[in-house]
């Protein structure tokens, strides 16, 4: 006799379920860090998700970002769903086979998962300020950042974190890439998102150096 489970049962008191139904999610760039979001989301119980990316699964993506080799030629936002419906085929998944362009209409949660500072700054400019729940993530090698906004003070933090790409660090988050960085990344933004659904303050911005085992938060 088969006996029925919820399979959300051993999460229930981490992840409250009415309000994450009730919640519309975008994720901007599956590639590296945000095809992890977006299985982790899908794992926890999202219902809405919308998927933006305008690229193609490469050989090397299949090492450092988790797709399959099936996956290769697909564009990433269609090979991602395709995952999110064999983990569950209830989940509402909607595909933006493109860049994301100015007045393309967002979540209530957004979460930025691009290369680039000026893509962060071009997206933010445009949607940041409409999202209720805004959470960016970046890594290089095994260096990663998480910054996370909910409110005013939040959001000025943010926008103080988009310098010049002049600024930036040499390189790009698909440069130096690892699984398993972009693991611990997405995990760390999807943990920001459940204490901002259970009513519990986000942190800002969150650093961790997996290299000198330190973790830093600021903001």
């Amino acid at each position: 006799m088969v006996i029925a489970t919820n399979r959300f049962e051993r999460q229930a008191g981490l992840v409250p379920h009415e309000r994450l139904a009730e919640t519309s999610i975008s994720v901007i760039g599956v590639g590296a860090i945000g095809r992890q979001v977006v299985l982790q989301l899908a794992a926890i119980g999202a219902r809405r998700l919308q998927l933006v990316d305008f690229d193609a699964v490469e050989l090397t993506n299949v090492t450092t970002q988790g797709y399959r080799a099936v996956d290769v030629g697909l564009p990433k936002a269609t090979a991602a769903s395709l995952a999110l419906q064999e983990l569950d085929p209830a989940i509402q998944v909607s595909t933006v086979l493109d860049r994301f362009r100015p007045g393309l209409s967002l979540g209530d949660a957004v979460f930025c998962c691009v290369d680039s500072i000026a893509a962060r700054s071009a997206i933010w400019r445009s949607a940041g300020h409409s999202a209720t729940f805004w959470c960016d993530g970046r890594m290089l090698g095994e260096v990663m950042r998480v910054l996370a906004t909910t409110d005013g003070r939040q959001r000025e933090y943010y926008e103080s974190s988009l310098f010049s790409p002049a600024e930036a660090q040499a390189g790009s988050c698909t440069t130096r890439s690892t699984i398993y960085t972009a693991s611990i990344a997405a995990g760390l933004m999807v943990h920001q998102f459940t204490r901002w659904l259970r009513g519990l303050a986000v942190e800002a911005d969150l650093s961790l150096n997996l290299l000198s085992c330190e973790l830093t938060a600021s903001g």
